[in-house]
């Protein structure tokens, strides 16, 4: 039995994963987030790891094993979230920042855009972790501190303070590492004034890095990624052109790259998928859409024009079409293909014969067209795309992105892909399974949709759309 973790931006799932990689318990809880003034998000980083052991506890009793029935542990994290703490007591200095957070946008319209694209495959936004981590570190004297993004501070809590370490995957959203030599870039640490002793040791993905301490049980912690690689392993895409995306609080598209580092094309970033031990790495394109669910979210709780999520489906489904209707969710700026930090949301073609029921069918068409955005950027011949996350559970959401992307989409049997994905690494590393090949022949479809609307219809609604995406830009 494997614990796989995945530690999220909205909450922590926790999964014991048995040897065919079928889950045989859950546990989940929710993690609160702070917005001390508009555009800032942050968590309390002891609350994160509190909902791991709340998270893991539940899913262990769930599947009616104890600790000490556990072979390994596997994590997976929200990317970029930035945490640093004191070594000697272990005390975080300031709340983590998220991922989601803006406060550094002026930062990063000075920061040598072809420099850090060069080096890191990244582009200068608030989104990736340098400019959190100075942020924090400018007020304050940095000996005696550590930096890690939350897999980081969750490896240090679990080894009670033994090992501060992170993995390629994550290491590579810093914006302080270099894709080339797989090592922080001294160059890139010297731009953001951060010296190499908060830095984390890189480890492999999947690899043994040490013991946690988990629950009275000593356990090897034998896999590691950020939440979108994990999820492109837990979708089986070992090959090069096999993608994912993954429909959370933002929609995160990946396809496998192979082993050769080059330039991501404009709009898109490259970044480690994966290192296996002492083999290559493998990197990955990406596409990141920074409010898709999280847009749905803001309907409920911000308009209160929605319920539950699961009734966006039904509205949706209620209206004959999106009446001309585009909601463009820059509510945090636009990631990509467009990286604007300073996009504003808007709702377009608004009339008295607009209903709730149309704002909301626009929110979702709005996710498909986003993806669809990236993939273009993507200039890949996709077979399939793969789909994952909450997202998956709406099949009018389904059936519009297969639609509008023109390629089939793909839903696996279980929806927990990260999760799976964390608990794959830490199995291969421990012998649970000997090869890719193995964990290949575990993947399970559930869904397949197909693309049904008229080709010239997608283009049509895809062309309105982009339209009103030049507007929020400002361009118009």
């Amino acid at each position: 039995m494997l614990l796989a973790i995945d530690q999220g931006t909205t909450g922590t799932t926790c999964l014991v994963v048995d040897a065919e990689l079928v889950p045989r318990g859950r546990g989940y809880r929710e993690v609160p987030q702070y917005f001390p003034r508009p555009g800032w998000v942050e968590h309390d980083p002891d609350e994160l790891w509190d909902s791991v052991l709340e998270a893991a506890t539940v899913a262990l009793a769930d599947a009616g094993i104890q600790s000490t029935d556990l072979s390994a542990v596997g994590l997976a994290n929200q990317r970029e979230t930035t945490v640093v703490w004191d070594r000697r007591s272990g005390r975080p200095v300031h709340r983590a920042i998220v991922w989601q957070d803006r406060r550094t946008a002026e930062r990063c319209r000075e920061l040598p855009r072809d420099l850090i694209r060069d080096r890191t495959g990244l582009v200068p936004d608030p989104y990736f972790s340098a400019t959190k981590l100075e942020w924090i570190l400018s007020e304050r004297d940095a000996a005696g501190l550590a930096f890690g993004t939350v897999d980081a501070w969750l490896l240090w809590k679990l080894t009670s303070g033994e090992i501060h370490a992170t993995d390629v995957s994550n290491a590579s959203r810093t914006l302080l590492f270099n894709l080339e030599t797989l090592d922080w870039d001294r160059e890139l640490l010297e731009l953001f004034g951060v010296p190499e002793s908060v830095l984390p040791r890189v480890v492999p993905s999947s690899g043994i890095v040490g013991e946690a301490d988990l629950l009275g049980a000593r356990v090897p912690i034998a896999g590691i990624a950020g939440d979108q690689q994990a999820a492109l392993f837990g979708q089986a895409c070992f090959l090069p052109g096999q993608a994912k995306a993954t429909y959370g609080t933002g929609s995160f598209v990946l396809v496998n790259a192979g082993t050769e580092s080059a330039v991501a094309p404009e709009g898109l970033v490259r970044t480690v998928a994966w290192r296996l031990g002492d083999s290559p790495a493998v990197y990955a394109l990406e596409g990141s859409v920074f409010v898709t669910g999280a847009a749905l979210q803001w309907l409920r709780e911000g308009l209160g024009i929605l319920g539950a999520p699961a009734e966006s489906e039904a509205l949706a489904r209620s209206v004959e079409s999106n009446d001309g209707i585009y909601f463009v969710p820059a509510l945090t700026g636009l990631g990509s293909p467009h990286w604007e930090p300073e996009a504003r949301g808007l709702i377009a073609g608004l009339s008295r014969g607009t209903s709730r029921a149309h704002i909301v069918r626009a929110a979702l068409e709005a996710i498909a067209y986003q993806t669809r955005d990236v993939l273009d950027a993507m200039a890949f011949e996709l077979d399939v795309l793969r789909a994952d996350g909450g997202g998956t559970q709406n099949a009018f959401l389904m059936q519009f992105q297969a639609d509008i992307a023109r390629v089939p989409v793909e839903v696996p049997s279980e929806r927990e892909t990260t999760a799976l994905g964390a608990a794959a690494l830490a199995g291969l590393a421990t012998g649970a399974w000997s090869s890719l090949d193995d964990l290949a022949a575990a993947w399970r479809r559930d869904a397949r949709y197909e693309p049904e609307l008229d080709p010239s219809e997608a283009e049509r609604l895809l062309g309105e759309w982009r339209l009103a995406v030049r507007r929020a830009l400002l361009q118009d």
